[in-house]
């Protein structure tokens, strides 16, 4: 048998997976109808409410909450990105790309984290689901829009749908590791006041992986800004829209503007998510050392 020859078994993946989806959109094509309601309603008045302002107040409003978050020095330096993008003339697909990756980070986060959770308190769902996310996070992003275009059509939805599940798996995985690298001392300590299980992860595991959490969610933001950008190619409005069109017609002044805009979103988000997680991280030092002094105290009365 030469190279050229095809192999006597083939396993047909590609026509299961064909079949799977006609069945769906013949089955289930309700769900897909409301979930793409859902997506679209709540895009649509975020990118209204971002817009509905003028550009130099959303600006001011996006330094305010800088300063608030972080310090004056990052208030000032994203007061000067945003007016940047603003000279570019790609304030507006800024705008929308922003309303993409906060909703499609945000139900990402909401999936993410209740499984973390799960997979960290049982050692047989994390073994489960660790192959699934090497599988979604090593499938190229371009292939997550052929079979989300022909559940949802061309349009906004195949894109959100295609980022929600390309940038769920690191806000898994932060939460299970931020979960399970609580300190032993710390969860006993709890114990020995009589906390229920359901008491020492409300109360003392989640606060203390709120920043390895933070560092996961850190990283669903990111990733889902660059699939909002190869969202572009089924149809998504914002930044990835502009770069297609760009590539398509050769404009070179446009991709290079919407580039920088993506780069100078990226950069705002990344430092507003950093900025929090440190502070949950000395907030978080001090309960460990409550925690344990608590403990402390109440074994020498013991």
């Amino acid at each position: 048998m030469n190279g050229t020859d095809e192999f006597f078994l083939r396993i047909p993946l590609g026509d299961w997976v064909d079949q799977g989806l006609d069945w769906l959109k013949a089955n289930v094509e309700w769900l897909f109808d409301a979930f793409s309601w859902i997506i679209l309603l709540l895009v649509d008045n975020l990118t209204d409410a971002l817009l509905f302002l003028p550009p130099l107040a959303m600006i001011a409003i996006f330094a305010a909450i800088g300063w608030l978050v972080r310090s004056w020095p990052f208030a000032i330096g994203s007061a000067l990105l945003f007016f940047l993008a603003l000279t570019f003339d790609v304030w507006e697909p800024m705008m929308q790309t922003m309303a993409q990756v906060l909703i499609a980070a945000a139900i990402a986060v909401l999936i993410a984290v209740p499984l973390g959770i799960l997979a960290a308190m049982n050692s047989t769902v994390s073994a489960l689901i660790r192959p699934v996310l090497d599988f979604m996070q090593t499938m190229p992003a371009f292939v997550y829009l052929i079979p989300t275009v022909v559940l949802f059509g061309i349009g906004l939805v195949p894109g959100m749908v295609s980022t929600v599940i390309f940038s769920m798996p690191p806000g898994v995985r932060m939460t299970e590791l931020g979960i399970r690298q609580v300190d032993s001392e710390t969860v006993e300590a709890g114990e020995s006041f009589g906390a229920t299980p359901g008491q020492i992860l409300r109360g003392i595991q989640l606060p203390l992986a709120v920043p390895t959490i933070m560092a996961g969610i850190n990283q669903v933001i990111m990733l889902a800004l660059s699939m909002a950008v190869v969202g572009g190619i089924a149809g998504a409005p914002g930044l990835g829209q502009e770069v297609v069109q760009a590539i398509t017609s050769l404009n070179v002044p446009m991709g290079v503007e919407a580039g920088v805009g993506v780069v100078l979103l990226a950069v705002y988000l990344d430092r507003l998510t950093a900025a929090l997680g440190d502070k949950h991280a000395r907030n978080t030092s001090l309960l460990t050392l409550l925690t344990k002094a608590r403990a402390q105290r109440a074994t020498a009365f013991a």
